[in-house]
């Protein structure tokens, strides 16, 4: 760890988004506590960035408030403040009628995506209002879905829909402590989740195409773009995608 590393926590980086701008982070000089479910992929990460000590695995459920908690406490005994937190952990439900989908999968979908981004936001508050100097950035993974579904998508959407009433809100509530609160809305890079999309998904008029996909890295790039910004500065909303995937327009 460097005297004037920039501490980060990204969530969900172990694999796809949240690796990739763990990465980005660790290579830019970050102290980066890494959180996820399981922590061998958590592990490989660090492994592959050589980032040594300024690199932390914390196994975390973000639906958990006790976890959560654990995990902010974690980054503050080891690197002494938390300045960048990337809210990306997320899952998704299968792809079947909304009228299919059990409560169960229903009630997944919404802890992690919804509450696990409020729980960490919340402890991000707890973190920054209290450090010195105060203040910090919060980036939420909104992704596309945040403004425009697929079909079958009921659960991932709402919550994704959510999420941007979390940033918009947590934005507003941030600004007397010097928190800046943004979003990043991805669409279609090349990970584990998208890979479907190379394979062909269901389009709005019940076709089937195959959809471009863009490096994941570039996502990894353009967190780090937000999260280098001074906190004079802000970007509440940044739609980063493959540029011939059908979001604009009518497919």
């Amino acid at each position: 760890m460097t005297q004037n590393s920039k501490i980060a926590i990204v969530t969900g980086a172990g694999t796809g988004v949240g690796k990739a701008a763990a990465l980005a982070l660790l290579k830019d000089g970050y102290c980066v506590a890494l959180a996820g479910r399981r922590p061998e992929p958590l592990a490989e990460v660090i492994a592959l960035s050589g980032a040594n000590d300024r690199a932390l695995a914390v196994p975390t459920d973000v639906a958990n408030p006790d976890s959560v908690r654990a995990l902010f406490d974690a980054t503050v005994a080891k690197f002494g403040r938390v300045d960048v937190v990337f809210n990306n952990a997320g899952v998704n439900a299968p792809g079947i009628p909304l009228e299919d989908l059990t409560f169960e999968q229903w009630r997944n979908v919404v802890d992690i995506n919804l509450t696990g981004v409020f729980l960490c936001i919340q402890n991000s508050f707890r973190v920054m209002k209290a450090q010195s100097p105060q203040g910090g950035r919060i980036i939420n993974n909104g992704s596309i879905s945040a403004h425009t579904p697929r079909p079958n998508s009921i659960a991932y959407t709402s919550t994704k829909h959510g999420v941007q009433g979390l940033t918009k809100t947590a934005s507003l509530d941030g600004r007397k402590y010097g928190i800046a609160v943004g979003q990043i809305d991805i669409g279609n890079a090349a990970t584990e989740m998208a890979a479907r999309m190379a394979k062909g998904v269901i389009q709005a008029n019940g076709e089937i195409a195959i959809e471009p996909l863009m490096d994941v890295n570039i996502v990894g790039q353009s967190v780090l773009y937000m999260a280098n910004l001074p906190l004079s500065a802000n970007v509440m909303f940044h739609t980063v995608m493959a540029t011939n995937m059908p979001f604009a327009g009518r497919g």
